[in-house]
């Protein structure tokens, strides 16, 4: 079997240069493909916990702990530690987090359309759901 065939090579190919792809247009907002994901998962929900955000990106703590403390340093977002719970930590973001969450995603939705074909893309991410599943079911 050459390596060329094995379709976890390719994820893992495609996985590192959409990484690249992102931080070409994060890199214009100061921000890491990672700490984008981090944003996205507020944007869709703001104050969350650590913990709720590390399941969201299925990432642990000691990974995510400093890519929220450069965020932070940033002025993307604020984390708090709740009164009723002291080692949990709340993220919220910031003026400055939901303020730019329009320009990112236009930013990033024009270069995928100026890039990408937008019907393969699609169909893409419906295959890469169905393989996702499908290994979460093996691996569970």
């Amino acid at each position: 079997m050459k390596l060329t065939n094995q379709l976890c090579f390719s994820v893992y190919n495609v996985s590192r240069l959409f990484t690249k792809f992102y931080e070409q247009v994060l890199s214009d907002y100061g921000l890491t493909y990672s700490q984008y994901l981090v944003l996205v998962s507020l944007w869709e929900q703001d104050n969350q916990t650590l913990y709720n955000i590390g399941q969201s990106l299925n990432l642990k703590s000691n990974t995510l702990t400093p890519l929220l403390k450069r965020l932070e340093i940033a002025g993307w977002i604020e984390r708090k530690k709740i009164e009723s719970d002291k080692r949990q930590l709340l993220i919220k973001l910031t003026d400055k987090g939901k303020s730019q969450q329009h320009d990112i995603y236009q930013a990033i939705s024009q270069c995928v359309s100026e890039q990408m074909n937008l019907q393969e893309y699609q169909e893409a991410k419906d295959i890469m759901d169905k393989l996702e599943l499908s290994l979460k079911n093996i691996v569970s």
